[in-house]
């Protein structure tokens, strides 16, 4: 991910909200320590895009590629993978 601010002024401006968190338990534990949660009118009909991710970057990727294939005009997000 080279500009995080400008995904995430782009997914808010397409009708997506984004949640990305890291959870310290998980990490110790050797889970899956990053969270993504997709929502809103940009993605309504699918329903909310989640996943429990042991990388930013496989959280970021799982998120984009799920969101690419329910925004009909989502070439733009080609950018961010």
């Amino acid at each position: 991910m080279n500009n995080i601010e400008k995904l995430m002024e782009r997914l808010g401006s397409s009708g997506v909200t984004m949640i990305i968190k890291v959870d310290h338990e998980r990490i110790i534990e050797g889970g899956k320590p990053w969270t993504l949660v997709m929502s809103g009118p940009g993605i309504a009909e699918r329903g909310p895009i989640r996943t429990d991710s042991p990388t930013f970057e496989h959280a970021m990727s799982y998120g984009i590629g799920e969101l690419r294939k329910c925004q009909g005009d989502g070439d733009w997000l080609a950018e961010f993978l």
